[in-house]
C-alpha cells in the first residue's frame, strides 16, 4: 500500500524515516523541495508538485505549520486524490479548522481525520510518544493499528470532532508556561549565586512534574478547603521573589501576572486557602 507525507520538517521528515525502516512506500512533498529529496537516499520518493506526491496514495499523511498552510497544500493536492483516499492530519491547528476540515473533506468523498502528536524528531524516529485523535469512531477504529504503529500511545478523546485539537493546544500551552517558568527559575537562582547545574541538581532530586496529575485533580475537584500549601504563605513566598530580582535590576515573566492573581483571591478572602484557588475560575 502507498502512502505519501506532505510536510517535511523534522518531525515529518522523521516520521517518514521511520515509516521507510518498516517497508513501507511512501512518497513525499515539501515546499522547499530539497528537504522531500534528501529522503531519496532512505527510499522515499519525492515530487516537486503535491499532486503528484499524493496519486495512487491511499492514506496521506500531513505535517505542516498552521490551519492556512494545511488548507491551501490540500486544495493543491487534491486533483490527484485517490478516491477513497484517508487524509491524516498531524498538524497542530485551531479547533475550528479540525472540525470545518473534517466537514469540507467528507462532502468531497474523502475522510479527514485529525491526529496531532506530542512527539519530538527523535520520538518520531524511534516511533515513541502521543498521538491524539477524535471523531468517528469507526473511522479512528479502521486505522488505530496504522497510527500506533507511528506512536508510542495512540489517545482517543472520543467521538467529538475537533477535540484532540483542543487537548494538543491545551498540552501546548502547560510546555510554554513551563518553559517561561524554568526561565524565571534561571533568573531568580542567578540573583542568588546559584548555577543552572546546581538548579538541574534540585529538579534531578525533587521532580515537581511528577506532582502535575495530583495538582490538575486537586482543583478539578475543588478541594481549595484543604491546603497544603496557604495562599497567604505563597504570596508572601512570591514577594520574596520578586523582590530578590527587582534589586538586581531585572524581571520576571510569569511571577509578576501569579502575583497579582494571588492578590486578587486574597482580596476574596481566600488567603488561607490552598494556593491553588487561583484556579477556581478555570473550571
Amino acid at each position: 500500500m502507498i502512502k505519501a507525507f506532505i510536510g517535511m520538517g523534522l518531525l515529518g521528515s522523521n516520521l517518514v524515516k521511520a515509516m521507510l525502516k518498516k517497508g513501507d512506500t511512501v512518497q513525499v512533498w515539501n515546499r522547499t523541495a530539497s528537504k522531500a529529496k534528501t529522503l531519496e537516499q532512505f527510499g522515499a520518493k519525492a515530487y516537486d508538485n503535491v499532486d503528484d506526491a499524493v496519486k495512487d496514495a491511499y492514506i496521506i499523511h500531513v505535517t505542516l505549520k498552521d490551519d492556512a498552510a494545511v488548507d491551501e497544500v490540500l486544495a493543491k493536492a487534491a486533483k490527484g486524490f485517490n478516491q477513497g483516499a484517508v487524509i491524516i492530519d498531524h498538524t497542530t491547528t485551531s479547533v475550528k479548522g479540525a472540525i470545518e476540515r473534517t466537514a469540507y473533506w467528507k462532502n468531497k468523498g474523502f475522510i479527514y481525520l485529525h491526529a496531532p502528536v506530542f512527539m519530538g524528531p527523535q520520538n518520531a524516529l524511534e516511533s515513541t510518544g502521543f498521538m491524539m485523535v477524535s471523531g468517528d469512531q469507526a473511522v479512528i477504529k479502521k486505522h488505530e493499528s496504522e497510527l500506533s504503529k507511528m506512536t508510542g500511545k495512540l489517545l482517543n478523546f472520543g467521538e467529538k470532532e475537533g477535540k484532540a485539537a483542543g487537548i494538543k493546544l491545551s498540552g501546548n500551552l502547560f510546555l510554554l508556561c513551563l518553559t517561561a517558568g524554568i526561565a524565571d527559575s534561571l533568573k531568580l537562582a542567578k540573583v542568588n549565586g546559584i548555577t543552572p547545574e546546581e538548579l538541574l541538581y534540585l529538579f534531578n532530586n525533587w521532580n515537581p512534574g511528577a506532582a502535575v496529575p495530583a495538582r490538575l485533580k486537586k482543583i478539578a475537584e475543588a478541594k481549595f478547603n484543604e491546603p497544603s500549601w496557604e495562599l497567604n504563605m505563597a504570596r508572601k513566598d512570591a514577594g520574596l521573589m520578586l523582590s530578590a530580582v527587582r534589586e538586581a535590576g531585572i524581571s520576571l515573566t510569569v511571577i509578576p501576572a501569579i502575583a497579582d492573581v494571588m492578590d486578587e483571591w486574597i482580596a476574596k478572602g481566600h488567603g488561607n486557602d490552598d494556593w491553588s484557588v487561583i484556579a477556581k475560575d478555570s473550571l
